[in-house]
């Protein structure tokens, strides 16, 4: 039996918090001179409706088991975009329901599609409220109310398990709710230092703001239409977001162990390396077709590949070139990036490399355990063996990867849209990236899809940033049996 009081009073801490969250926008909106009263009263029905079922729940018991994780895990979300899009909608800015659901569970899942086509007119209180959003969705609105519940009474073991991105078993610290409190620490801390080296480098205070939310949620939101390709001009803003966006990839404990001093950790990690090394290849690779092919000069050259390389691979999805007019070599690079992710426990989507790196190791050890069959090969990675659990349960995330990838193209181009487009979309929304390939390359955007094709690829923006099981799970007829 599934304890659905608990899940109520649960859905009302969040949309309270959501409420709460909203009053920064409004608050910009009245500095600006705008008109706040949209965002008011979308937060003022957060917080009433969020009390009242907090409330009206607040003396049942509030045990949470795994079911109820991941329940409600998909239903904040669920509810999270309801409310989120409500400013958009009462302002008028965005008046198709459709868009608005896109829009904002492209903010909440920190995809950074976009279905705007003049960002630069919008209200500064609503872009504000957008990036937040997007920084929001980063480490995941899951763990930062982990860290709240215990106040209210709530436990969360089972929430973090089922909103914790990727399959990593690290902890900073033995409580549940003090690994949330200090992965938050880390988050805002890296928030504020990028804002305030945006801001040194040349960007409006408001500006520098909204691209640290941005960056370190790995959201990819602009407050610019030609995104971070306004700062060409500017090389430390570009290479600050490089910095950042890479520091954001990173697994968020490796982050943390680093900054006590433990950097042994970080040299052991074997997805840290693949990614620090696949970044710095991939890289070389980008940098010679486009110093040859332009007259950017060596330095702009290499800005403009590591740029989008890091970009690509963090999902962050910020644009500083449009990378399809390099030729069809580095148009299919670009697009396999989509398909990378960095690492497990950052705020990235995508596959995650240390996926790709149990795969690829344990399908190299498969020849040694064929040519020796009674030899027992174990897989080693970041210095401990990884149980066959574990393995089996990459090599079935990555088959429902796949199969979702072209069940969602095949749905996609069936609405009318060329293959191209449609494999763009498909994965930059299941990857959580942004720009891709087709009509939905670097420098386009997805309002010209129909409202069914925007609230499909809504869905699959879900499904890749709570990583496919904590969704798919629910639509498993046992999930919903009683024990």
């Amino acid at each position: 039996m599934i304890h659905l009081k608990a899940i109520g009073k649960i859905m009302g801490a969040l949309l309270f918090l959501i409420g709460v969250l909203m009053l920064p926008a409004a608050a910009i909106s009245w500095l600006y001179s705008e008109n706040s009263n949209p965002i008011m009263i979308s937060a003022a029905i957060s917080l009433f409706i969020g009390m009242v079922l907090f409330f009206s729940f607040s003396k049942q018991d509030e045990f949470v088991r795994k079911r109820e994780g991941y329940l409600i895990v998909a239903l904040s979300w669920i509810f999270m975009t309801g409310f989120g899009m409500l400013p958009f909608l009462l302002s008028k800015e965005i008046v198709s329901v459709s868009d608005a659901i896109f829009e904002t569970m492209s903010g909440l899942t920190t995809t950074g599609a976009s279905i705007l086509t003049d960002i630069e007119v919008m209200p500064k209180g609503l872009l504000f409220w957008r990036s937040m959003t997007q920084w929001i969705g980063g480490l995941g609105i899951i763990v930062l109310t982990v860290a709240i519940f215990p106040l209210l009474g709530i436990g969360g073991i089972e929430l973090f398990v089922a909103e914790s991105p990727g399959p990593t078993s690290d902890k900073v610290h033995p409580r549940i709710s003090e690994t949330a409190k200090r992965l938050w620490y880390v988050y805002v801390g890296l928030t504020l230092l990028a804002s305030l080296l945006y801001w040194a480098g040349g960007m409006t205070l408001y500006d520098a703001v909204n691209h640290g939310l941005t960056t370190m949620a790995t959201g990819g939101f602009s407050t610019k239409n030609a995104s971070m390709a306004y700062y060409d001009a500017y090389p430390f803003i570009q290479y600050t977001a490089v910095v950042f966006m890479f520091l954001a990839g990173t697994n968020f404990t490796l982050i943390y162990f680093g900054l006590i001093g433990k950097f042994h950790r970080i040299l052991k990690s074997d997805e840290f390396k693949s990614y620090a090394l696949a970044v710095g290849m991939l890289t070389l690779i980008l940098f010679i077709p486009i110093v040859s092919q332009s007259d950017y000069g060596w330095e702009f050259s290499f800005r403009k590949a590591i740029f989008q390389v890091v970009s690509l691979i963090t999902t962050t999805g910020f644009v500083t070139d449009d990378y399809t007019q390099y030729g069809q070599g580095v148009t299919f690079i670009c697009f396999m990036l989509l398909f990378l992710g960095a690492s497990a426990g950052s705020t990235a989507g995508g596959i995650k490399f240390v996926r790709h790196a149990t795969f690829l190791k344990n399908t190299w050890l498969e020849f040694k355990r064929i040519v020796h069959p009674r030899a027992i090969v174990p897989l080693i990675i970041n210095g401990e063996r990884v149980t066959g659990r574990i393995i089996n349960n990459i090599m079935n995330f990555l088959l429902i990867y796949l199969i979702t990838f072209v069940g969602g193209s095949l749905v996609i181009s069936l609405m009318g849209y060329d293959f191209a487009t449609s494999l763009g979309a498909v994965a930059t929304c299941l990857g959580n990236v942004g720009p891709a390939i087709g009509d939905v390359g670097p420098v386009d955007n997805f309002s010209f899809f129909s409202p069914e094709a925007k609230l499909m690829l809504s869905f699959l923006m879900l499904l890749g940033r709570l990583e496919l099981f904590t969704i798919l799970i629910l639509f498993t007829p046992f999930f919903w049996r009683a024990n």
